[in-house]
């Protein structure tokens, strides 16, 4: 019986040497070793394969036997895995390949397409998955280790995370244009508080950022808010002038270029806040990892849309 997880590289290169020097002593050369160690080496291997690998030819020189040149192609073939399975290492440790989780909250799909796209082709060898989800759920990735990088507005408590700005993040109140306050320099707090807001689900930042502004505005006056699943949603109901919605500037980039929204004036708006790159504090990034990380934060946020 053939026992294949006994066979070494040692053998199959001592084989090797043999063949393309034709003699023990010059492949001892070649590999470092003493004729002795390279014939103890083949012979071995030949017990393990119960056949003859080598004989003498005519001048002298030793010839591969038919079994001998199945263990050469095989060891070819091995060699080639190495060299392929090396240059990927070697990839792997500087960078160049790799795979990484990236997590961006909802209101961030409206340029994350943009950002995956510029990294690319920036990095064609790296996988960049992109994963998106409300902050609760990013948050959620990030705890069960999910994501190697995340994108939100307001970096959370826990897990434990660095966090680095990488652009302004302005939100803005929308209205359709010809609604009554789109015209008033600036709308005035009580004016806004009669409105009904539209706002996304509990758990989206862009709703908490919403309910602190109102109550601040308000001082305890309460609001009227309808509760909507998607900023798309929102967009079109304001749109249809079902209400107004506190909501992010990048996510009503074209509606307010096309003229579709108008951003009300007020006090205290717009609220700037700022986009953060996130990683786990207690987990290294990946060479890969780490490129995609320093890029993004490279980037100034040219990836972001402006109106």
């Amino acid at each position: 019986m053939i026992r294949l997880d006994a066979m070494t590289l040692r053998q199959l290169r001592a084989l090797r040497a043999v063949i393309q020097t034709g003699s023990l002593k010059a492949a001892a050369g070649d590999l470092g070793l003493s004729p002795p160690a390279i014939h103890s080496q083949i012979r071995a291997l030949e017990n393990l394969l119960s056949a003859p690998l080598v004989i003498r030819g005519e001048h002298g020189a030793f010839v591969p036997t038919h079994e001998g040149r199945a263990v050469l192609e095989a060891e070819a073939q091995i060699a080639v895995a190495l060299e392929t399975c090396a240059r990927r290492v070697s990839a792997l440790q500087s960078g160049h390949t790799g795979n990484v989780a990236l997590g961006v909250v909802s209101t961030g799909k409206y340029f994350a397409p943009r950002l995956v796209a510029d990294l690319r082709r920036l990095l064609p060898e790296v996988e960049v998955t992109l994963r998106i989800g409300n902050r609760d759920t990013v948050i959620g990735w990030l705890n069960a280790r999910a994501l190697d990088l995340a994108i939100m507005g307001r970096p959370p408590l826990m897990p434990a995370v660095s966090a680095e700005p990488v652009g302004p993040h302005p939100h803005v109140i929308v209205a359709p244009p010809d609604h009554p306050l789109a015209q008033a320099d600036p709308a005035m707090p009580q004016d806004l508080l009669a409105e009904t807001f539209l706002a996304r689900e509990p758990g989206s930042g862009t709703r908490i950022l919403m309910t602190r502004f109102l109550d601040r505005i308000g001082d305890g006056i309460a609001w009227r808010m309808i509760e909507m699943g998607t900023n798309e949603t929102i967009k079109q109901a304001v749109i249809a002038g079902l209400g107004i919605a506190l909501i992010s500037q990048h996510t009503v980039t074209e509606e307010l270029r096309s003229g579709r929204l108008v951003a009300l004036r007020a006090t205290g708006l717009p609220i700037q806040r700022n986009w953060f790159l996130l990683k786990l504090q207690d987990t290294a990034l990946s060479p890969a990892g780490q490129r995609v990380h320093d890029l993004i934060r490279d980037m100034q946020g040219g990836f972001l849309p402006t109106v």
